[in-house]
């Protein structure tokens, strides 16, 4: 225990159970010990260690990390109330009495909150490294399907037609969002609270400057009371892996509503899907049903962060213990999602010819056949009345709007002639877009040369 003296009995055995956070808290084994070590050498450069026992503990340590690397130790859950006081205790085993000194002018509180900023720096470079991996995929995926038409939808009804090329953009676009999302909760927790102590710094002579440049922060943080219990990072980094595993779902929405038999657009690689127990035949999007349903149980990592934090006064409260397995968990899934995500865009086969002959006179021309009539002089909103009127026409004949003749169209109005009628081809669809961020294919090409120079 890293405490005690002032109590005659010992932690009730139930109550270390309910109490310990080791069965979690050891995923931050690296980060704390790296923030003893600073402190070790801090120590020692103003003279309150010695180098000697400076030098012992940093190599103790060091040791502690090495065995249990190499799986030759691993603390009891039922013995430790943390993984901070299982490194403590293991560290009297190996240099003895020394092991004492290590904890002069620290809390746990600064150690730990330093400690978990450094593991939330380590996660957001993994999952912005993870971001820019699934964001070539998109574009590689992307670069072969410039031409590739497909509707667009807006209330998943047939709206516009568009390039798949187009739809995999958006996606890169949300994942460089989340990666600017990242960088702000990076910047949010690079702050070193170490030297803060339990609330209010210490009498002892630290220079906080050494273990912030130690430990790679860019500041220190300059308020005790607040940096112990400020957790609006883990918030932030919450809420980013939120936004990005909601991004997440909605591509496996769209991939999964693309492999039904009914859409027949694509086809999912056999190592990111699953069969049936009982029916041979079936080919399950999994992966993706997986990534759509934990993105609410990362959702509820948050909310359950929010409301712990809600109601505590400052500065720390034991209630704050419970502020790292939701971080952990979100992560993982956050992460776990990119990949399989990654791994099903990157093996997915399209069916490229899957839209051409059905969007031929397709009602999702009727916006094009608008503004060709504004081209003609027409005002919009009698545009839009009368392109209505053309699509109730082909509705009530029961065919596509290339069908209808061109008295058909002139009986609607005079000014429609024989060229409106190349308004409902597919082919060159894409390349009447004249507008910058449209799906014509040279905007497109033009915006994946842009991206591969970005990413890489």
């Amino acid at each position: 225990m890293l405490w005690g003296g002032r109590f005659t009995e010992k932690l009730n055995a139930t109550a270390m159970e309910f109490s310990s956070s080791l069965s979690f808290d050891i995923n931050l084994i690296e980060e704390d010990i790296q923030v003893s070590t600073a402190h070790a050498e801090m120590l020692a450069t103003i003279g309150i260690l010695t180098n000697n026992e400076s030098n012992k503990l940093v190599k103790g340590l060091s040791t502690i990390l090495k065995m249990y690397n190499s799986k030759n130790w691993k603390p009891n859950e039922l013995e430790f109330e943390d993984i901070h006081s299982a490194i403590e205790a293991k560290l009297f085993d190996l240099i003895g009495d020394t092991a004492g000194k290590l904890h002069t002018g620290r809390s746990r509180n600064d150690q730990v909150a330093t400690g978990f900023r450094l593991w939330t720096k380590k996660a957001i470079s993994n999952l912005a490294e993870q971001l820019s991996i699934f964001q070539k995929a998109l574009i590689e995926l992307g670069e072969k399907h410039t031409e590739t038409i497909m509707p667009g939808y807006t209330h998943l009804q047939r709206a516009q037609p568009i390039s798949f090329a187009f739809h995999l953009l958006a996606y890169v676009e949300m994942m460089e969002r989340d990666k600017k999302r990242l960088q702000f909760v990076l910047d949010e927790t690079d702050s070193s609270p170490l030297g803060c102590g339990a609330l209010a710094g210490s009498t002892l002579p630290l220079d906080r400057n050494i273990t912030t440049d130690k430990l790679g922060f860019s500041k220190g943080s300059s308020n005790a009371l607040d940096a112990i219990s400020d957790r609006d990072f883990v918030m932030d980094f919450l809420n980013a892996c939120n936004i990005g595993m909601m991004h997440i779902s909605r591509l496996s929405e769209e991939l999964i509503l693309w492999s039904t038999s009914e859409f027949n657009f694509i086809k999912l690689g056999d190592a990111f899907t699953t069969g049936s127990s009982l029916m041979p035949q079936k080919k399950n999007p999994d992966m993706a049903e997986l990534s759509r349903g934990k993105t609410g149980r990362v959702y509820g990592n948050y909310t359950a962060i929010a409301t712990m934090m809600k109601g505590l006064p400052l500065s720390y409260n034991r209630d704050m213990q419970e502020d790292k397995e939701p971080v952990f968990d979100s992560f993982k899934n956050y992460s776990q999602a990119l990949s399989m995500i990654t791994g099903m865009i990157s093996t997915l086969s399209v069916n490229e010819k899957r839209f051409v002959e059905e969007l031929e006179g397709d009602f999702l021309f009727a916006t094009e056949l608008a503004e060709w009539l504004v081209i003609k002089g027409v005002p919009f909103r009698e545009s839009h009345h009368i392109v209505g009127e053309v699509v109730k026409i082909a509705e009530e004949n029961n065919v596509k709007l290339h069908q209808l003749t061109l008295e058909q169209l002139q009986n609607i109005h005079p000014i429609f002639d024989k060229t409106a009628l190349e308004v409902f081809k597919v082919d060159g669809a894409l390349y009447r877009k004249k507008t910058f961020g449209s799906p014509n294919p040279n905007i497109v090409r033009t915006e994946i040369e842009k991206w591969k120079e970005l990413i890489s």
